[in-house]
Parts: structure tokens; sequence; C-alpha cells
């Protein structure tokens, strides 16, 4: 196969229109998220090296360029571009509707990466103190705004600025041709559209309310760099924070509709109730953008106005119980396989719950106090991009590009090495975020105490990013091979239900040649069910013994003044262990549960 095949391939030139846009707007989504990868382990190269050696092996313009472009890189230039991609595509696809004003959506594609560009050079030289060519080193961040001449003594170029400004508009030219279709839509069909289709539409309306206030902020910097106009800092971080917070929800909502897509497609039911999915939607959309003050709960603004934030921001969990109640009702019951597909929606759903339970306490003032800046609000987000967001974007994709290329996966055994590595890596770096922030330590510390527990949880961060980077580029290679050497998919005539399950017998667990012949214990089931109860009873008898045992540890602390002493943890998970034991061991074996 010669270059002109592969770059065929991999864009999918050969396809309609519709795909080709999408399969351009994956791969340089793709290509962008694994640039801000490189960044993220960069900077946890910088913070573990640091923290275990004192060495400082990057600059801290470097570093703290490495931080911002990680977030741009992997929010907007991956993140956002395959969202609106996954969009497009289930829009025009499952509305059977041809595509019209082509143009616009790729004026919009191509403007969103040019900014990308533009947020991180060329160079041009500004005559103002501070000023380097790290644009980037400004840092991504709510003390907004940082490098503007007579308001920041670290200046840059305004193509900073312009590149968020260019951001903006494929926002809005993107998001308006996608209502336009859907709006097209509205006049061909009669019945009420699809739940995931509801969703579809309400997360581009929640990206064009959303980026309003950002679109102000960035406009007002540009006119402030020029000049033009004065600047009010406090209304500026309040105005970019609609889009702060709102911006959780663009990227997790995409996830939540999957789920909506795939849970009653992989369970083969119905969903439990399409009214609620619906009024979920609403409430979604009506309570995810009027809560940016509570990222500001310790700017000095008028009480009253934070308590009120406060409230809306546990109004919007109202949407998230019930999302959450309707697909769990959905799946309850069903006969489901263990296949990558299915694996990737059920940890979105486990770790969407999660990170949902750390953004409440964050939402709580009291709390907020404590974790305020520090890198429990990082682990907070973290957890819903790589435990929620991710996984459920993984789901899609895993059935998406064979139905759009018409080729199967090239490995199985990638997939799921894909799978077990992203996980196991996702979950360590989350849980070192969380514990450093417990620790105190701020957010975006280059330099922090050089003390075992700190430093222990850097490392635990910096050992995960690397497991799930490794996986995620198992991944990426195994996406290629498909692209360039899959076998050829027989989808002639499925539906979109149809085909997920195809896909997913194809990625089922027992098809990926790993063997566990040798740790499988073969019990008789008949006897099995006969010593349940007493086994039950046995269990529930361990249990106490745990219990019981805990407390040598315990007593072997003393005056528990270390707050790293692995006793102390030896003693919290030998009585948390024995009290799950005992208690499920007894109800079992009671028959009351």
């Amino acid at each position: 196969m010669g270059l002109k095949d592969i770059i065929v391939a991999l864009f999918q030139l050969d396809k309609d229109w519709t795909t080709r846009i999408v399969m351009g707007m994956l791969v340089l989504g793709v290509i962008w998220g694994l640039l801000g990868v490189i960044d993220s382990l960069m900077v946890r190269i910088q913070e573990t090296m640091w923290s275990t050696y004192g060495v400082l092996p990057f600059t801290p313009q470097e570093y703290y360029a490495g931080i911002t472009l990680h977030a741009e890189r992997d929010l907007f230039g991956f993140a956002q571009q395959v969202i609106y991609a996954i969009i497009i595509y289930f829009t025009i696809k499952l509305l059977n509707l041809q595509p019209r004003a082509k143009w616009l959506l790729n004026l919009a594609f191509v403007l969103l990466n040019i900014s990308m560009m533009f947020m991180e050079g060329p160079i041009l030289i500004v005559t103002a103190q501070g000023f380097d060519n790290y644009f980037s080193a400004t840092s991504w961040y709510y003390l907004s705004p940082i490098g503007i001449p007579n308001y920041s003594l670290y200046v840059v170029s305004p193509l900073f600025f312009i590149g968020w400004i260019l951001n903006d508009a494929f926002v809005y030219l993107a998001g308006i041709w996608i209502v336009y279709h859907y709006y097209l839509a509205s006049k061909q069909i009669k019945e009420k559209l699809p739940v995931p289709l509801v969703f579809f539409l309400m997360i581009i309306l929640l990206f064009m309310i959303g980026y309003s206030g950002v679109t102000v902020a960035d406009v007002w910097d540009i006119l402030a760099f020029a000049g033009v106009v004065g600047l009010n800092v406090i209304a500026n971080q309040i105005a970019f924070w609609i889009f702060g917070h709102a911006v959780v929800y663009m990227a997790w909502l995409p996830a939540v509709a999957a789920m909506y897509l795939l849970i009653p497609t992989l369970a083969n039911k119905p969903l439990y109730s399409d009214k609620m999915g619906r009024v979920a939607a609403v409430l979604y959309l009506i309570f995810s953008n009027n809560i940016p003050i509570h990222h500001l709960y310790m700017v000095n603004l008028p009480v009253a106005l934070k308590v009120l934030q406060e409230i809306l921001t546990y109004a919007v969990t109202v949407p998230t119980f019930m999302t959450f109640l309707n697909l769990w009702a959905t799946a309850k019951g069903a006969n489901v396989s263990w296949n990558v597909i299915t694996a990737f929606t059920a940890t979105g759903f486990a770790g969407s719950i999660l990170a949902g339970v750390t953004g409440i306490s964050n939402a709580t003032i009291s709390f907020d106090a404590v974790v305020h800046n520090t890198m429990w609000v990082v682990g907070h987000f973290h957890a819903m991009i790589l435990l929620g967001i991710v996984p459920e974007a993984m789901a899609v994709l895993y059935f998406m590009l064979p139905m759009m290329t018409g080729r199967s996966w090239y490995s199985i055994k990638a997939a799921w090495v894909h799978f077990w590595g992203y996980l196991i890596g996702s979950v360590l770096l989350d849980i070192g975020f969380e514990l450093l922030g417990l620790d105190g330590i701020l957010r975006r510390a280059e330099i922090v105490p050089r003390v075992p527990y700190i430093i222990d949880a850097e490392n635990l961060a910096t050992v995960g990013a690397i497991i799930a980077e490794l996986a995620t580029l198992v991944w990426f290679l195994n996406l290629v091979m498909t692209l360039v050497k899959g076998r050829a998919l027989k989808a002639e005539g499925l539906s979109l239900g149809q085909l997920i399950n195809t896909v997913a017998m194809q990625l089922d667990w027992s098809n990926a040649g790993f063997s566990l012949r040798g740790i499988e214990i073969k019990l008789n089931h008949s006897r099995l069910s006969k010593k349940a109860i007493a086994g039950w009873w046995g269990i529930a008898i361990f249990g106490a013994i745990l219990i019981i045992i805990s407390a040598i540890p315990l007593v072997l602390v003393g005056d528990a003044s270390n707050p790293a002493d692995p006793l102390e943890w030896a003693w919290i998970s030998l009585l948390t262990l024995g009290i799950i034991l005992s208690a499920i061991g007894a109800l079992k074996g009671a028959k009351t549960v």
C-alpha cells in the first residue's frame, strides 16, 4: 500500500462528504490529543523529578506552557472537535439528511485547527516587560486576564487571544450548522426525536450558550490589549467562568448521550423512561450555564450570591439522578456480554458517579474553603474526564469507526490491552491527584514540600499517567492498522443497533485470545448451591476475625503523630474489609438480602 492509499484510508477520501469531514475532524482531533498527552507527561516528569530528586528538568515557562497546552490541545483540539464530529455524523446519518451549506462547516473546521496554532505561536514580539515566546505560559487559568499590557507584568502576543476568538468562532459556526440541520429535519419528521438525538441538540445549544461569557471575555481582552477600553478584572473573571463551568457539561453530556444510546442497545431493552430522559435533557440545559461563581467562592463577592450559586449547583444534580436511575433501571436484569464496548460503557457509568460526588463536595462553600484551588479540584475534573467522558467516547468510537470505514478492528487483543491499561492508569492518576489535594498542594504547584506522603502521591499520579498513555498509544496504533489493514465489515442493511451489537460481538473477551484456564476453578453448581448459605456465614465469621485483628496495627501506631504511618492504613483497611465481609455475609446467610 502506497502513501496515497494510506492517506485515502486515513481520511476516508473515497467516501461521501459527511464521512470525509467527520474523519478529518477525528484524525486532527486525535493528533491534537496525542500532543496534549505529551504535554501532560512533561508536567508529570517535572513534578516527579522535583518531589523525588529535587531537580527541575524543564524551565518554569516550559512547565506552565505544558499545563496550558495540555488543557487546550486535549480539550479544544481533541475533545471538542471529536464531540462535534460525532454529533455531526449521527445528526446527518440518523436523520437521513443531505448536508447543506458545506462551506460553513468547512470554514469552522479550518478556524478551529488554526486557533490551536495561534494559541501557542508563531512568535510576535511585543515591547513589554516580561514578554517571552511561551504564549501558553500565561496559563489557562481563572485568574484572567494574564498577559495584557498595563494589567499584568507578564505580557504575550495578542495572537494568543485571537486564537481563543477563532475557537469561539468554530463553536458558533459549526453549532449554527448543526442546529440548522435539526431545523430541516423538524420539517420532515412527525414523531419525536430519539433521546440520544435530543441530547445531541441540547449539547450544541449548551456549547453556544456556555461560550457566550468567554467570547465576551476574549473580545474584551483584545480591546484592552489594544488600549481601546479598560478592564474590570472581576467582571472579566465571572464572564470567563460562565464558560468555565459549562465546559464540564459540554464535555460530559456527550458521554451521557452515548449511555442513552448504548445501554438500551447493549441490554437489548427499551429505555426505562423515555419522558424522564427528555426532561433530564431540558434540566441540564437550564442548570449547567448559570453557576459560574461557584468557582469563585474565594473572590470578594456578595455572600448571598455565593449561596444562590451553591443552591443552583445542587439543582444540576437532579437531572443526573434522573439519568442514572433511568439507565440503571434499563440495564437491570439484562444479560449483557463482556466486550470492549460494554466495558467502556460500564466504566463511564461508574466513573461519572464517582466524579460527580467529588463535584458536589467542591460546590459546598464550607468544603471548598478547604480544597479551593488545590489538586483536589484537578482530581475532580480529571476523574470526570478520564473515568466518565473518555470511556464513553471510546465506546462510541469502537463502533463508529467500523461503521464509517467498513473495516473491523485490526486487533481484539490490543483493544482489551487498551481498556485495562487505560482503566488502571486513570484510577492511579486520579488517586494521586486527590491525595495531593487533601495534603493541601495547590494546583499548578511546580515546587512542593519533599516529604514522603507527597512524594508517594506525585509518583503514583505519574505512574498512572504513563500506564494510561501507553494504553492509549496501543489504541492509536490499533486504529491506524484498522484503517490500513482491517478486515472488511459486513454491515450492509444493518440498523445502528444491529451494527453496534455486531462490532461488540467481535470485541468480546472470548475472542481476545487471552487464556485464563490456568487460574480457573471449576465448581459443581448443584453442590455450590447446597453449601452457599454455609459459605456466607463463613465469610461473616472471617470478617469478624479481621475486625478483631485490625486492633493490632492500631495499637502499634502509638501516638499516630506520623500521618504517613503505614500501620494506620493497615488498621483502617482491615477494619473496613472486616465490616463489609461480616455485614454482607451475615445478611446473605440469614437470607435477609
